[in-house]
């Protein structure tokens, strides 16, 4: 049993809080009280000067499929015998021993979506996890927590170069579209037989999870959202590099969340020349929901407070950038009733920080993760 006190709380719903105790018991947040009102039976940490905020999350990683270092042996994040992988899971690649889940840690993230990558029009099952643990089956929050599936070059370039389709734009739809009918019919029974690629794609048909789509250019995340409507499946935009372009379209699509990054890298193909600081805040100004990520490794795990700062400087309040690193990213990926804010019942995932995180001369000092400091 644990308790916080005489820190600067930011709970993650936008409140901040001074003069209050957190109180941890059993790996939750127990009460959230007067910091003169503490029992007696409890370690007590005071957090004087120090600012507390819930653990943070990037919701598009390949922590753990796409090792760093390693080269071909640590690279498990596209399965590229086949444009349709839908039969594969990100959990399946894993390596929880893999040295970003510890730069995770120690950058005050606590949760990650872990996904494969995006050579395939489909990719195949993504998992949420804690960043704490040797064995991935017990850091799993959410599994699955999404289909993958990605427009544009990379399936274009992946599979296209070999001579098989898709080669073009016109032919990654089509083979997601081809795909999803299959699987409607798979559900209506027109086949005996299982078939473990179309029983995973019938939780998206289901909306059991959402198709989680790689889209940077506008004219892609306007065929995903075309898509969106002809199955009405429930989608998420990843990357959404050009979004602010047509913002005001997606925000009709009331149920689509969007996640933004990883801008910190270069523009390193034509998908990306758009690409900048300023695209989050126009998005959210649209009024549409919006988590900051890495990509990681396309940019360090390391590297997601530093990400929100530059988008604090493209616009965004240090308010909108907190929640997208936290309540508005566990929304994007389907955990907020476990974590992403300091309420009573969920989680006690927190960082206690030397100062205000989002100036960079401060870090993550402490880091609890279920309750306990890793």
């Amino acid at each position: 049993m644990l308790v916080i006190k005489h820190a600067t709380i930011y709970d993650g719903t936008g409140k901040k809080l001074e003069g209050k105790a957190i109180l941890v018991k059993d790996g939750k947040f127990e009460e959230i009280t007067d910091d003169t009102n503490i029992p007696v039976s409890y370690q007590v940490i005071d957090a004087a000067g120090k600012v507390v905020t819930p653990g943070l999350i990037d919701v598009h990683t390949h922590l753990g499929v796409a090792e760093e270092g390693v080269g071909k042996e640590g690279s498990d994040f596209n399965e590229t015998s086949s444009p349709i992988t839908p039969q594969v899971r990100a959990i399946d690649g894993i390596n929880p021993m893999e040295k970003g889940f510890e730069d995770a840690r120690k950058s005050g993230i606590t949760t990650v979506q872990v996904m494969p990558g995006s050579a395939n029009v489909i990719g195949g099952e993504m998992v949420v996890l804690k960043t704490i643990g040797h064995i991935v089956d017990d850091m799993v929050i959410k599994s699955p927590s999404g289909m993958k599936a990605a427009m544009g070059e990379n399936p274009k370039r992946v599979h296209g170069d070999k001579g098989k389709m898709p080669v073009t734009r016109m032919g990654v739809a089509a083979r997601l579209r081809e795909k999803l009918i299959e699987t409607q019919n798979y559900i209506n029974g027109d086949q005996n037989e299982r078939k473990l690629d179309l029983e995973n794609l019938a939780k998206v048909i289901n909306k059991e999870i959402p198709l989680r789509v790689h889209a940077h250019r506008a004219d892609d995340i306007l065929t995903i959202l075309r898509i969106k409507r002809e199955f009405d499946i429930d989608i998420t935009i990843e990357h959404c590099t050009e979004g602010h372009h047509i913002a005001d379209y997606i925000a009709k699509h009331k149920d689509v969340r969007v996640s933004v990054g990883p801008t910190m890298s270069t523009r390193s193909k034509v998908e990306l020349k758009d690409k900048g600081w300023t695209t989050i805040k126009t998005l959210l100004d649209a009024g549409i929901s919006c988590s900051i990520t890495t990509d990681h490794p396309v940019v360090g795990i390391e590297y997601l407070v530093t990400s929100a700062v530059h988008a604090i400087r493209g616009g965004i309040t240090e308010e909108q950038a907190l929640q997208a690193l936290t309540l508005d990213a566990a929304k994007h990926i389907g955990v907020a009733h476990r974590v992403g804010s300091i309420e009573v019942g969920k989680d006690a995932d927190f960082v206690i920080w030397t100062g205000n995180p989002f100036d960079l001369r401060n870090k993550a000092e402490q880091v609890f993760i279920d309750g306990k400091e890793v």
